[in-house]
């Protein structure tokens, strides 16, 4: 089957702009497929932000400003540095939360998922909900979840 057919997308870069893509992956310890799949879905993300734009007019010009409600603050954030090697990023399908621990699926790839117990507690402070991205980190026979 070509790759067109199983979901592959290529496309040419130079040299400069191949470097500047692993660094950033080296960087931020992603591979380039993750970065493109936040690309591309910030990309759906953009544009639901820019529908969301009024235009205010008054007599002598037109100006565009976000409703109240879509104002966002933007903080820099560290990459996620941790002594496990097997680190794997994926979205949460799942989150049935008990009165102590809270059961987290995360699907890694299609109908890959991995499933962790965690405290109730931990998946409020990660702010784990359905189809929020976070990683699970494997150590030994343990998954532990994080988030950014």
């Amino acid at each position: 089957m070509p790759r067109k057919e199983q979901g592959w997308v290529t496309f040419q870069t130079s040299e400069e702009e191949r470097k500047i893509l692993e660094e950033f992956c080296d960087q931020s310890q992603r591979t380039k497929t993750e970065i493109l799949r936040e690309l591309v879905r910030g990309l759906n993300q953009h544009s639901s932000r820019s529908n969301s734009l009024r235009t205010i007019n008054t007599e002598e010009e037109n100006i565009v400003s976000p409703q109240k409600s879509e104002i966002e603050i933007s903080i820099q954030k560290k990459p996620l540095k941790v002594s496990s090697r097997n680190i794997l990023k994926g979205v949460v399908k799942r989150v049935v939360t008990g009165a102590v621990n809270s059961e987290v699926t995360l699907e890694i790839v299609h109908k890959v998922v991995l499933t962790s117990i965690i405290t109730r507690v931990s998946v409020e402070e990660l702010g784990l909900s359905e189809g929020k991205e976070a990683y699970a980190v494997i150590k030994s026979n343990d998954i532990v979840i994080a988030s950014e």
